[in-house]
């Protein structure tokens, strides 16, 4: 194998050739095959766990730097923000807007089974 640097830090000198060999271009090979391996297990359960994404139109009622509520038909609909949402153009009172959000459960309480617990209680 040969493999050809070009170095522009000497002067005078433009290319330099350098024999490698087999077993070493097969371990070069190995470590590039390894990182991108590494990169693409990192990147796919962000891409697999995304959650789903859905959207509100209406007219804004109130805007904090918390909040933007919007009129949705005769419903209210308060969408929480924070430093990292993206605001395309001027968000104010009045003003009709589309506001993309994902919904992530925060806390889930199973109240059981209510036929089951007929039957504990029948049994008694």
């Amino acid at each position: 194998m040969i493999r050809v640097n070009f170095d522009r830090a000497r002067a005078g000198a433009g290319l330099h050739i350098k024999h490698i060999s087999l077993s070493e271009c097969i371990m070069n090979l190995s470590r590039t095959l390894s990182a991108l391996s590494l990169a693409a297990a990192l990147a796919i359960p962000s891409i697999a766990f995304a959650s789903k994404t859905y959207q509100v139109t209406g007219p804004v009622l109130e805007v904090t730097d918390k909040m933007i509520a919007v009129q949705k038909g005769k419903d209210r609909w308060e969408i929480d923000r924070d430093a990292d949402t993206k605001i395309e153009g001027e968000l104010k009172v009045g003003e009709k807007v589309t506001i993309t959000y994902h919904m992530t459960a925060e806390k889930v309480e199973v109240k059981g089974d209510k036929a089951a617990d007929k039957d504990k209680k029948a049994e008694k």
